[in-house]
């Protein structure tokens, strides 16, 4: 009888996926430039070379480098003249920046249901959230699959608001062939451990709007000015910036990221054929138009009564079989306890409570290595299918 590793069977594998973060002589080779230089802070010649580079590859104008992508979001917020009174769309299910950004500038989150089958922001849902308080919205591209800026963008427009891209999972990822940079105001990068660009920590804003960037720069840089002296400061700032040491190992990073990109888009089509009508496991669809996924992440859903077991059930076993596996955010963002005395706003968010339910997602290190170590991804979940089928037989 077949048996299951969990029930103490023989996993699918034991040998473990690669590794993230990854590095080589290149990483090494230009922190080894930032060290022998006289400028290892946020003036590194290395730091402007990476606010360019990356500003262009995402279809951008302009680009600031700062600490971290959580400040990112803060000082575009800021940036972007967001505060005291205003209401901001967020989606129910992000990393908990995305809403306590709002917070910090003293603005209202109001927290908008997600689309099922993307994972992204409910394009209906948000317009039915908008008030006359709403100033902006933080459009987050779930998993590193850009969300649906055609209706998004038109819908902003038409009730003036600013959109700020959360793309802090979208290294690379396309739209309609259009990178993050060719949408809204301005689009925010985390480049944290896990990221599918990472130096530990650090953050990149990218924008079209020259204006807003001055005010980004001058405001992440103790509010000085181009035209100022290093001791004149024009505007209530803050020190933002990123190390050299930062940009050095974002630098070889970014030469690596298409080729990491196009690995995970094979794999993952490799892992959707061979999981195709095997009943009540869906992975996060991908529209035409999102031209280029970056898969920092394989979001998915489980139908308990299709499947036969239900989510959590799913995560234990198919880590048992060898398959690192994460259940998704344990709740949605308003329900952070911090929430019960911040100022928030709920709309009607019933997908977002259910994806904390039965949701699920894969790692990016899972869609990195072989075809047959993608492939072991979908036997194990079969394994599974069928011993419960059999259990219920």
């Amino acid at each position: 009888m077949l048996k299951l590793a969990i029930e103490g069977g023989t996993p699918v594998r034991d040998t473990p996926y690669p590794a993230w973060p990854v590095s080589g002589p290149r990483e090494e080779e230009l922190l080894r430039r930032v060290l022998f230089s006289e400028q290892w802070g946020g003036y590194s010649e290395l730091v402007t070379e990476l606010e360019q580079l990356f500003a262009g590859l995402h279809d951008a104008r302009y680009g600031v480098a700062v600490a971290n992508g959580t400040l990112a979001l803060e000082l575009s917020l800021l940036a972007a003249g967001i505060g005291p009174g205003d209401e901001v769309l967020v989606p129910a299910h992000s990393f908990i920046a995305t809403a306590s950004a709002v917070s910090r500038v003293g603005a209202v989150p109001v927290f908008v249901d997600i689309d099922r089958r993307s994972f992204n922001i409910d394009p209906e849902r948000a317009e039915a959230e908008t008030t006359k308080r709403t100033r902006a919205m933080i459009v987050v591209h779930f998993a590193g699959q850009i969300a649906d800026m055609d209706r998004l963008e038109d819908f902003a427009k038409s009730r003036s608001l600013i959109v700020i891209s959360d793309a802090a999972h979208a290294h690379g990822a396309e739209w309609r062939g259009l990178r993050a940079g060719g949408y809204g105001l301005a689009s925010t990068f985390s480049f944290q451990n896990s990221k599918a660009m990472s130096a530990g920590e650090g953050g990149l804003i990218i924008s079209n709007d020259e204006e807003f960037t001055a005010r980004v720069r001058s405001l992440g840089n103790g509010g000085r000015r181009p035209d100022g002296g290093w001791f004149e400061h024009f505007e209530l700032g803050s020190n933002f910036r990123m190390t050299g040491f930062q940009a050095a190992v974002l630098l070889a990073q970014l030469e690596r990221l298409g080729e990491q990109v196009r690995l995970r888009r094979d794999n993952t089509e490799e892992l959707r054929n061979a999981l195709e009508g095997t009943p009540g496991v869906y992975l996060q669809q991908q529209p035409e138009a999102a031209s280029a996924h970056t898969l920092y992440l394989l979001p998915g859903w489980i139908d308990e009564d299709e499947f036969g077991a239900d989510r959590d059930d799913f995560v234990a076993a198919l880590e048992a079989e060898g398959i690192p596996v994460r259940a998704f955010y344990p709740h949605p963002l308003y329900k952070n306890p911090m929430y019960e005395k911040l100022p928030h706003r709920v709309g009607e968010c019933p997908v977002a409570e259910e994806a904390s339910e039965d949701s699920f997602w894969l790692p990016q290190r899972t869609l990195m290595g072989s075809v047959e170590d993608t492939l072991d991804i979908a036997r194990a979940t079969l394994k599974i299918h069928e011993a419960l089928k059999l259990t219920s037989s």
